[in-house]
């Protein structure tokens, strides 16, 4: 007694004793462990798992046979997860199930592991997919996975065992995700890359439409696609593919390019027509006139197709002589036939330029043959700017009068002032530049240079109309109305009387006479005064009256002078 008393096992003695009560066996919750059906009680299996008492296993998780029996009978050995050692009854918590399934997930890890596919059958729907048993453990199969195209009816697949390709697993939360599109994928590229190595560039095949775009058709050469790209399908211009191809059509087309890499193959079909490029300068010479076709309309010009396929462009500034920075389609529409002319041929980049305007009449030449220089021309004032005049002329072309030729003696801006937007005037043509296309006008040269020849001279007396008085003088203008001249008499030439000497005495309007005083033809100025006109009137009155010898004053003289030049007048 004093023995037992004295016996205090330890932690250690605890695990000792267990470990004799299981045979020394290694059991933990949570693993499989084997064991041997010792007996079949109703629905269950009765299993000794070497623990001091049995677990017990319904027969349903084994599997029936095609009888509807159970496939376990007694003395078999299996395998089952323990869940625990011991239930309120005493027993030992075991699934077969679990055990199935804890296999499974081993299983598959390996599988995983080396990327290779796993067989496992779609059994039921759920949100967003799919639940796939692959032989003991429940993957998910996205939507999006199911095939390379979006499938609308799964029930053919359904219950179905076929290879999955495992996309993630995570044992801790159970879950894994599967791909049965990755599967058809890789065998789709296997058999394409055995396709592609059938086929050789250069390569003349029938093919059929499968489906068109906005730049170009996708053509099944027999289990592979080719793109035959729009600009591949003829030589002419094709805005879209739908004008040549139909879905479903079976074409003709060479294997243009295989990219090795993508395995992307290229077609064409023009290509097995000849190039109308071939001989292109000797077709069209340059200065030829052909007619075409407008087949596009840019912001920079438009597209003439002169044969099928041979398009030139006619630059925006080749389209017309006289319409500038407008818009081509203003001037020309689409499928309009024009007349145009052969500018540049380059073969080399399949380029023609071509021009409309050339094809025309050049509006400058014509104008030249029917207004030679010297002639008289007349049209509307069209715009007014800073340097001149612009006046519309026939033909849809302008004339300017510079500022310069507007009037002889007054300024370029006092000239300018007398015209507006829509008078008719009439000019004489000084210049006809044809090749920078202008045309220079003059107004004043109509009436001829009153600065030229005897028209005006130094000590002639002339009738003035004063224009402005300043306090400095009065300015006047004279000649003729298509000759009109302007001069300033200044303030000490206004009278000899030098009380008279007051510019405010005039006003405009007022007509007086004035003796030219000196003539600068280079300077194009005229200078006047009514002070030498007083006083050389003085001396030819003295002159004329002063020989006689009526004993007459100088007043008297002057009197008598004044009279006879009023009654002159």
């Amino acid at each position: 007694m004093a023995d037992d008393m004295s016996f205090n096992p330890t932690r250690d003695d605890f695990e000792a004793l267990l470990n004799d009560s299981m045979g020394g066996r290694d059991f933990a919750e949570g693993t499989v462990v084997k064991g041997k059906v010792v007996g079949i009680e109703k629905d269950f299996a009765i299993i000794d798992v070497g623990l001091k008492t049995e677990g017990r296993v319904q027969l349903k998780e084994f599997g029936v046979d095609e009888a509807g029996k159970a496939t376990v009978k007694v003395g078999d050995t299996v395998e089952v997860f323990l869940e625990r050692l011991e239930n309120a009854l005493g027993e030992a918590v075991i699934s077969r199930e679990k055990a199935k399934r804890e296999e499974a997930w081993t299983r598959l890890e390996g599988v995983y592991a080396k990327n290779e596919p796993v067989l496992g059958a779609i059994v039921g729907r759920v949100k967003g997919g799919f639940t796939v048993d692959l032989g003991g453990a429940s993957a998910f199969l996205p939507g999006s996975q199911v095939d390379i195209r979006p499938v609308r009816d799964v029930g053919p697949l359904m219950g179905k065992e076929q290879p999955f390709a495992i996309l993630k697993m995570d044992r801790p939360r159970g879950n894994i995700v599967v791909s049965r599109r990755a599967i058809l994928e890789e065998a789709r590229a296997e058999q394409r890359t055995e396709l592609v190595s059938q086929l050789q560039e250069g390569e003349i095949r029938e093919g059929v439409v499968k489906n068109i775009t906005d730049y170009g058709a996708f053509v099944d050469l027999g289990g592979i696609d080719g793109l035959l790209h729009v600009t591949d399908m003829s030589w002419k211009r094709v805005n879209h593919p739908s004008q040549v191809l139909a879905v479903g059509d079976t074409v003709k087309v060479q294997i243009v390019k295989i990219n090795p890499d993508t395995q992307r193959i290229s077609l064409g079909m023009k290509q097995l027509q000849s190039d109308p490029w071939d001989g292109v300068e000797a077709k069209y010479p340059v200065g030829a006139k052909f007619t075409g076709r407008i087949t596009n309309i840019t912001d920079y010009g438009a597209f003439v197709e002169l044969e099928a396929g041979v398009e030139g462009l006619v630059h925006v500034s080749e389209m017309s002589w006289t319409k500038k920075n407008v818009h081509p389609g203003k001037i020309v529409s689409t499928s309009q036939e024009v007349d145009v002319v052969v500018l540049d041929v380059d073969p080399s980049k399949r380029r023609v330029s071509l021009g409309l305007k050339q094809a025309l009449a050049n509006p400058w030449d014509s104008f030249l043959e029917t207004h030679p220089v010297g002639s008289t021309v007349e049209g509307e004032v069209k715009n007014a700017t800073e340097f001149g005049l612009f006046i519309g002329l026939d033909n849809d072309i302008d004339g300017m009068v510079h500022l310069s030729d507007i009037d002889w003696s007054a300024s370029g801006e006092e000239a300018m002032a007398r015209y507006k937007k829509g008078d008719i005037v009439k000019a004489k043509v000084l210049d006809v530049d044809v090749e920078k296309e202008r045309i220079s006008l003059g107004i004043k040269q109509l009436g001829g240079d009153p600065m030229s020849g005897d028209t005006y001279r130094k000590g002639q007396t002339v009738t003035v109309t004063v224009t402005e008085v300043t306090t400095g003088g009065i300015e006047v203008r004279f000649g003729e109305e298509d000759a009109l001249m302007t001069a300033f008499i200044r303030k000490s030439d206004l009278s000899r009387d030098r009380q008279e000497q007051r510019p405010e005495r005039f006003a405009v309007g007022d007509r007086v006479d004035a003796q030219i005083t000196n003539i600068d033809k280079a300077a194009r100025r005229v200078s006047m005064s009514i002070k030498s006109l007083e006083m050389a009137e003085e001396k030819e009155a003295i002159e004329q009256f002063g020989s006689s010898d009526s004993g007459a004053s100088l007043g008297d003289i002057l009197g008598a002078a004044l009279r006879e030049r009023a009654t002159k007048d």
